[in-house]
């Protein structure tokens, strides 16, 4: 599904909400990722954003495309390094999203957006659940 100024809550809500039902093989409650690390992911987009938000033209220039795709290869290795931010990033669909910015600024503004409505709903339904917030 592709994020629009009108779903993306939604979308970040139910990816969060699939990862807080996501069991083991015993049938045991799979912990979130930490708030700490989706944080992180969160820093990596915000510096981008910071500069993208006062730019004027839709169409991104060639040194902001290039960190977002080295913000993409960041995830990638983030999610190799740590299982729980995998899930995170396949549930959530993070690369899809990513590539779907194609060099527009209101793509990465709706981007770094839904990355914080994840990082809200891993907290709220995170403690609601019970799990650790490191």
């Amino acid at each position: 599904m592709k994020l629009t100024e009108d779903n993306y809550v939604e979308i970040a809500e139910h990816a969060i909400q699939n990862l807080c039902m996501q069991k083991d093989k015993r049938g045991k409650i799979v912990n979130l990722v930490t708030t700490s690390k989706i944080r992180n992911l969160l820093a990596m987009t915000a510096g981008i954003y910071n500069e993208v938000v006062n730019m004027q033209n839709d169409k991104l220039p060639a040194d902001i495309i290039g960190r977002i795709n080295y913000l993409k290869i960041r995830f990638v290795y983030e999610a190799g390094r740590e299982p729980l931010v995998g899930k995170l990033v396949e549930e959530a669909d993070i690369l899809k999203c990513l590539d779907e910015i194609k060099g527009s600024r209101s793509r990465y503004i709706l981007f770094s957006r839904y990355m914080e409505a994840l990082v809200a709903y891993r907290k709220y339904y995170g403690k609601l659940n019970g799990m650790k917030d490191e």
